[in-house]
């Protein structure tokens, strides 16, 4: 009896800390907030708009640079930190403004109270640069815990835009999301910081446009619960070895309530997963790339999907696959075939098409190839860079991929069978519709305007690769490790550009595309996508008619829940859409609760035949997880 009590009491402790601790993490928040004051904002430079216009630099002053700071302006778009420049002349202050001004059009200037520095320089007696930018540039001054600096340099008070904020980590991540309007705030200043900002003074903002970064209780999720059932279930797939690292996020009511790394890139590099780390998104490029692009054409009336393929795709015209219609092909119910391992069709001695006799659908690569496939060294005519070892022919997607591809043929019954045909073909619709290479559409359609600088294929153009999560030990085609290079084998013979695989990027940065879906289709207060088309594209198709549960491009629950083949929760609505990567990625977004999880791992490290992660049902359960962790009304 009395060892039940001592448990009792023990649980109790243990509940009341943690229930402690959350309410200690809100408090903290909301007077971080009240203490948010937005003092001037010329021409509404804030929340900064068009994201795709700016190249924004961040220098900090009169103290050292404020780390929180930094990192959740880095969450909204690329951001460049530059050092505090101390300079003994005039002509180096001009040419530093010079050279700054040149590379940038918008500066985020963050002082702390330069009172706390008294055995430092006085950094703001003599701060010409500081005034050089601001006749130049927007500057928006972030002020940390300000007692004299608008008093040591008025000029300081000429700056488009004043945040002032507590200098604690909950005041520093609000200042960077009140600048990119992931929070607002009616709050005003509790004493004086010049004549020209008494006491009262401050802004009213209009309601947060992109996602932004609280406590989960904020938005009625118990964060105890929340973090330890997920901790719990990704430490338990550490564990097991179904994936030596990975990252989840979630997001409900448009604020970000958890996001954190586990584990490392591989078993044997102990390099640990870090946020900003870049995944390879495998299928999850099918509704990151193409879809969004069908969805915004749906919109504009540019696109409809009862049309046939050969409205959008000329070349298909005299094909089998010409006649089918859209609608049918983005639910995967169009009788196309699954895939093909084009790959085995360079090989010497084998079929070039899997439906002929001579085809061998056990061989592994023996570096034996035919005539015009691949070479182990790069040359004119052989420059598609599959590996560092292996180049491609450079004309072999259009004569041999692609018209296999419209030679396939269809299968014989119909029903729902996952293809990922059709999207291989989506650069090559972009590129007759719109004349633009199809990643260069996407950045300046989608990704720029989001933020979500991260997004884009062929990573090791612009990130190293300690930053890059490895994929596969490919050990029967391109015989390396996979890592900065596209896992899929199809997207490696199409230049690692493709509409159903291919596309990399960070988890933060997939977030703010489906919140945008969340959203209806409007993110940073632009409307990319129209409402109606997420909507269209979104609602299950074929449920009443053929029992077929996807949406367009999308998946969706099933119509009955199926314990150990849904990847996703029993508790998400029929109205929730989402999907999965074979690399393992999973991301899903549910407009009834406003919810969105993303759970991505490298679960096909160091091979594929690696099934834990689908064996232990860590996604579905994870999923599940957060759902329970909804505090009920």
């Amino acid at each position: 009896m009395l060892c039940r009590k001592l448990l009792l009491g023990l649980c109790w402790v243990c509940l009341s800390w943690g229930i402690a601790a959350q309410s200690n993490t809100l408090d903290l928040y909301r007077e971080a907030l009240a203490n948010l004051v937005l003092l001037r904002n010329e021409g509404n430079l804030i929340p900064l708009q068009r994201l795709d216009t700016l190249q924004i630099a961040y220098v900090s002053a009169g103290g050292p640079r404020q780390a929180a700071l930094q990192d959740f302006l880095e969450r909204y778009t690329n951001i460049t930190p530059l050092n505090f420049p101390a300079f003994a002349s005039e002509s180096e202050t001009r040419n530093w403004i010079n050279t700054q001004t040149r590379r940038f059009n918008c500066f985020i200037l963050s002082i702390e109270d330069v009172s706390s520095f008294k055995d430092q320089p006085d950094y703001l007696a003599d701060a010409g640069w500081i005034k050089g930018l601001m006749a130049a540039d927007p500057v928006v001054l972030v002020l940390f815990n300000p007692q004299q600096a608008l008093n040591k340099l008025p000029e300081l008070g000429n700056a488009k835009a004043i945040v002032v904020s507590d200098d604690t980590q909950e005041g520093q991540s609000l200042a960077a999301q009140l600048v990119f309007g992931g929070v607002s705030t009616n709050s005003r200043l509790r004493r004086p910081l010049s004549p020209s900002y008494p006491t009262g003074s401050g802004l009213d903002t209009p309601e947060p446009t992109r996602l932004g970064y609280a406590p989960s209780e904020l938005v009625g999720i118990n964060g105890s619960l929340l973090r330890d059932s997920i901790k719990a279930i990704v430490e338990e797939g550490i564990r097991y070895r179904a994936f030596p690292g990975g990252q989840v996020l979630v997001a409900k009511d448009g604020k970000v309530v958890y996001h954190q790394a586990f584990g490392n890139h591989t078993y044997e590099d102990e390099r640990p997963v870090r946020l900003n780390d870049i995944y390879d998104f495998a299928s999850i490029t099918k509704i990151s790339t193409g879809l969004p692009v069908l969805m915004k054409w749906y919109g504009e009336g540019t696109f409809n999907p009862d049309d046939s393929l050969g409205v959008y795709l000329p070349e298909s015209l005299g094909s089998n696959k010409a006649g089918l219609s859209m609608r049918r092909i983005l639910t995967h119910t169009a009788r196309l075939m699954a895939w093909i391992p084009f790959w085995r069709s360079t090989l010497k001695w084998n079929a070039d098409y899997p439906w002929e006799k001579e085809w061998n659908n056990e061989r592994i690569s023996d570096f034996q190839f035919k005539p015009r496939t691949f070479k182990l060294d790069s040359t004119a005519r052989f420059k598609v860079q599959v590996t560092d070892h292996l180049w491609l022919y450079r004309k072999y997607a259009d004569k041999v991929l692609f018209p296999a591809i419209y030679k396939s043929p269809l299968n014989e019954k119909p029903g729902f069978v996952y293809s990922d045909f059709f999207f291989y073909t989506m650069p090559k619709i972009v590129k007759h519709r719109t004349g633009y290479d199809f990643e260069a559409y996407l950045k300046n359609t989608f990704y720029q305007h989001l933020g979500a600088y991260t997004l884009g294929f062929n990573p090791l153009r612009f990130f190293s690769k300690d930053r890059i999560i490895p994929t596969e030990r490919d050990t029967f085609y391109r015989m390396t490790l996979l890592h900065g290079k596209v896992h899929d084998e199809g997207a490696s013979m199409t230049g690692g550009i493709s509409g159903h695989a291919g596309l990399f990027g960070s988890v933060n940065d997939l977030a703010k595309l489906m919140q945008t879906y969340l959203n209806g289709g409007r993110y940073g207060n632009e409307q990319l996508i129209a409402a109606l088309a997420v909507q269209e594209f979104t609602r299950c198709q074929y449920c009443a008619e053929e029992g077929i549960h996807r949406g367009l491009g999308f998946d969706k629950p099933f119509l009955e829940y199926v314990p150990g083949r849904s990847s996703y929760a029993k508790s998400a609505s029929p109205e929730s859409f989402g999907h999965t990567g074979y690399t393992g990625t999973f991301t899903w977004a549910d407009p009834k609760s406003n919810l969105l999880v993303i759970f991505f791992t490298n679960r096909v490290y160091p091979s594929r035949l690696n099934q834990v992660l689908m064996q232990r049902n860590l996604r579905p359960r994870l999923h599940q997880a957060v759902y329970d962790s909804l505090i009920k009304p």
